[in-house]
């Protein structure tokens, strides 16, 4: 099975590199166990993760470059590669099992060429670095200048920690249990785990577990959530009483928070274009015990969905390139392209000027993204507020991130909560 497991990696791959797919949804065939579905993720999201490193070395071994029809060998061969150079399988198994892999894609001509650069691979495994520069920073270059351009001190630290595995972060559900109280049920279920530095409801565990060994979770004790995006409802400043709007909310967590930590609001709206991934809000509001009222519609299409009602709070997590969150989706370094952030940036100041609209007299919208980009972040509100006479920057005092021109940053830490951004803009009277 483990050659099959292979061959559908490199089928996944060969759709990820060429941008005709995602690894949000990885295919499930009825044969494949859950060890080998464990293993197609490991492999996809590996290779993913250290694709520019992996195709930098594999051109060095390759003795002429392969035909554009065969990117399924190709990534068969950076599925061997990775299995030599990051996991523990043993080296005589992963190329064994890689070699046999051709045959699944019916090209048994290749697999004389994976084993001869696998077996080289193999000899050299010691010397083999990667001699470009996307290769070297295991980026592709144009993210690698962005980032170079936009945080001079610490572009290459966002690089290096884009390529670790996430930490596995819980928020507790304060309807139920404190912080501590939780801490100490994971402690006498033998899971070790640590506070969060900055989100008081979070809580970070040394390793990752299934959601079933989580003390309570059925029972709504605990949700998984990264600490960045639990700080929402701080700099929201909810009170009992409000009208609250989270657009763009699927899949729900920060409604879910929103509702844990007021219980006394008026009503939460939660907005999404996706009517599918809205089903995971209810899911989640479900599993909770929490109401919410669920639209799917465009935000920026008004008379789809808003009554006319304005919003004391809403929250805007707009769409964006997410390039703080690549080491939880590292299929973004091959299918983001470099128009896309400026594409991204319109729409966001059109979601943007149209909820403002929603948005009563006193009340409060929060700009949030999971962006590391100035360009889809301050330079947004910087070009909102010249727009908006009607509109006033809010500083958000606090010890997370770092203060902006408009808003604060955070940056993807390792061990620590992804790479953020949040902005506050309070709604003045009319001129």
């Amino acid at each position: 099975m483990t050659a099959n497991v292979r061959t559908l990696a490199a089928r996944v791959l060969a759709e990820v590199i060429k941008g005709e797919r995602s690894l949000a949804a990885l295919p499930s065939t009825p044969n494949l166990t859950a060890q080998d579905r464990a293993l197609l993720q490991e492999l996809c999201f590996g290779v993913c993760r250290y694709f520019f490193e992996l195709q930098s070395i594999v051109r060095q071994l390759l003795p002429k470059p392969l035909k554009s029809k065969d990117s399924d060998v190709l990534a068969l061969l950076y599925l061997g590669l990775y299995q030599l150079r990051h996991t523990r399988i043993p080296d005589h198994a992963a190329i064994g099992a890689t070699v046999e892999s051709a045959v699944g894609l019916k090209k048994p001509w290749a697999k004389g060429l994976i084993n001869g650069v696998l077996r080289n691979a193999q000899r050299k495994l010691d010397s083999l670095t990667p001699t470009d520069t996307e290769g070297q920073f295991n980026h592709p270059l144009w993210l690698i200048e962005l980032l170079q351009k936009s945080w001079a001190d610490q572009w290459q630290t966002i690089l290096v920690n884009n390529d670790q595995r996430p930490p596995f972060t819980l928020r507790v559900n304060k309807r139920h249990n404190t912080r501590d109280e939780y801490l100490v049920a994971l402690k006498e279920a033998g899971i070790d785990a640590t506070a969060c530095a900055f989100a008081a409801d979070g809580i970070t565990l040394s390793e990752a577990r299934p959601v079933q060994d989580l003390p309570g979770f059925q029972q709504a004790r605990v949700s998984v959530q990264d600490e960045a995006a639990q700080l929402a409802p701080d700099v929201l400043q909810l009170a009992p009483g409000q009208r609250v709007l989270d657009a763009c909310a699927a899949p729900g967590g920060k409604t879910c928070h929103i509702l844990e930590r007021e219980a006394g609001l008026e009503e939460v709206i939660a907005l999404d274009v996706d009517a599918e991934r809205l089903a995971r809000v209810r899911d989640n509001l479900q599993r909770l015990g929490l109401n919410a009222t669920l639209k799917a519609a465009d935000a920026a299409q008004l008379d789809s969905w808003w009554d006319g009602r304005p919003f004391d709070r809403i929250l805007l997590d707009a769409p964006c390139s997410a390039t703080g969150v690549i080491r939880r989706h590292p299929d973004i370094k091959l299918l983001r392209r470099p128009d896309d952030i400026a594409k991204l940036a319109a729409l966001q100041r059109k979601l943007l000027g149209e909820l403002w609209r929603t948005l009563k007299p006193g009340g409060i919208l929060v700009y949030a993204t999971c962006s590391v980009l100035p360009q889809e972040n301050e330079h947004n509100i910087a070009a909102f507020l010249a727009d908006h006479s009607d509109a006033e920057h809010l500083a958000i005092e606090a010890e997370w991130g770092i203060t902006r021109p408009f808003g604060r940053q955070l940056l993807p830490q390792h061990g620590g909560h992804d790479g953020f951004y949040y902005a506050a803009l309070r709604k003045t009277q009319a001129p």
